[in-house]
């Protein structure tokens, strides 16, 4: 199954695709926001869910969002048109890390794509050369809240604790300013609807070819996370200043 579309059916009932309830992406949007007439950039931007919302909360404002996947784009072109807000949007297919830096930004995002420049180090260095001087970033990543399986570690990698984040963003030249860790709830209430909206859509087309696929994928991440890395994985979302 095309790994594009499986994302995107698991995501049909939380286009959010991180682990974060709808009030607590509107705060963070309004903590990472200066004024209503900003100009914002997302960096691996996705179906541009983060920025479709920013858009309809701030009527003057203006977005740019970044991504490598076509599938994904298209996505948020409908989304955008569907929601009024195509007009102030403009998406780029390319790479994160090749996307030239002009310092024209006043916010700029990355969550859940630190990966597009090789962690979270180089993530934050990348964010400096985007930003407006005094500007503001907001980046979203994973940590460990207590030790990990090793199955856990073989999924997500040498992760930081929370303490050691923070670290890494103040090296960086960054103060931070606002933030939210997700809640058990709420990286409950993602896994859930990850792994039943994918279940569903299968039972739903028992004659698609990716039918049978699908099942297997939403089973094995249901596994995993219930017996691997539930009571270990935590996500953070901080706002910045530069």
């Amino acid at each position: 199954m095309n790994r594009e579309r499986l994302s995107a059916l698991a995501h049909t009932r939380h286009p959010i695709a991180s682990p974060i309830s709808d009030d607590e992406v509107q705060r963070l949007l309004d903590r990472s926001i200066p004024h209503e007439d900003a100009v914002v950039l997302d960096l691996g931007c996705g179906g541009a869910e983060w920025l479709i919302r920013a858009l309809a909360a701030y009527p003057k404002l203006r977005a740019v969002g970044v991504d490598t996947s076509e599938f994904a784009l298209s996505r948020a072109r409908a989304a955008a048109t569907e929601r009024g807000v195509a007009d102030r949007l403009t998406l780029r297919r390319q790479s994160a890390a090749e996307f030239p830096a002009a310092a024209e930004f006043d916010t700029v995002l990355c969550i859940g794509s630190t990966h597009a420049f090789g962690g979270l180090t180089d993530t934050l260095a990348a964010l400096r050369a985007h930003v407006r001087p005094g500007g503001r970033a907001l980046i979203g990543d994973a940590y460990w809240e207590s030790e990990p399986t090793p199955a856990a570690v073989e999924i997500f990698g040498d992760l930081p604790d929370l303490p050691e984040l923070l670290d890494q963003v103040i090296a960086a030249g960054w103060t931070p300013t606002h933030g939210h860790t997700s809640t058990r709830g709420e990286l409950d209430a993602y896994e859930w609807s990850w792994t039943g909206s994918l279940t569903e859509w299968a039972l739903d087309h028992p004659e698609d070819p990716d039918q049978a696929e699908a099942l297997a994928a939403a089973a094995t991440h249901r596994d995993e996370w219930l017996r691997d890395y539930r009571h270990s994985f935590g996500f953070a979302c901080v706002v910045l200043r530069a």
